[in-house]
C-alpha cells in the first residue's frame, strides 16, 4: 500500500465539474493499493499517517501531528501509484490491486480515519477526478508499506 501525503492549506476534488470533497488545513492523501494489501496493512499505514509530526509548532519546528492542529483529511484513491515504467514509455499497472480489493480497502481506510479525524472528505472511487491543492511547504511524504 502506498500513501502520498501532502500537507496542505487547502485541497479539493471535482468530478464532472462538481466539488465532491474539500478541506482546509490538513493532508491530501493519494492512496494506492496492491493485491497483497490487507486491513492490517491499512491499519499500520493509518497509524503512521496520523502520527506524522509534520506541522510546525510555535517555534517553527515540524513537531505537531494532524490531531494536534485539528487538521482534516482528503482521501483520494489513485491506482497509478503502482505504475511500472521499467519497460518502454507506456506505464503498466499490473502491480495495482484489483478494483474490487482496492475499493474495499479504500472504503475501510475512510471508515477507520473517520474514527480519529473529525473531518474526512473523499474523492469518488474509479471516477475521473480533478484534484487541486495548495501544498504547504511544499511538504510531501511517501509512505510505502513495503518499506515500513
Amino acid at each position: 500500500m502506498k500513501f502520498v501525503i501532502q500537507r496542505v492549506t487547502e485541497a479539493a476534488v471535482h468530478v464532472d465539474g462538481q466539488c465532491v470533497g474539500n478541506i482546509g488545513k490538513g493532508f491530501l492523501v493519494l492512496i494506492g493499493v496492491c493485491d497483497t494489501d490487507t486491513e492490517a496493512v491499512a491499519d499500520k499505514m493509518i497509524r503512521k499517517m496520523n502520527g506524522l509530526r509534520i506541522f510546525e509548532d510555535e517555534n517553527g519546528k515540524t513537531n505537531l501531528s494532524l490531531g494536534d492542529v485539528e487538521g482534516s483529511l482528503l482521501l483520494v484513491s489513485q491506482f497509478t501509484l503502482y505504475a511500472n515504467c521499467k519497460k518502454g514509455n507506456r506505464p503498466s499497472f499490473i502491480e495495482a490491486g484489483s478494483p474490487e480489493l482496492a475499493e474495499q480497502l479504500y472504503e475501510y481506510i475512510i471508515a477507520e480515519c473517520k474514527k480519529s479525524v473529525p473531518e474526512v472528505q473523499t474523492g469518488i472511487f474509479g471516477a475521473d477526478m480533478k484534484v487541486s491543492l495548495i501544498n504547504d511547504g511544499p511538504f510531501t511524504i511517501l509512505l510505502d508499506s513495503e518499506k515500513m
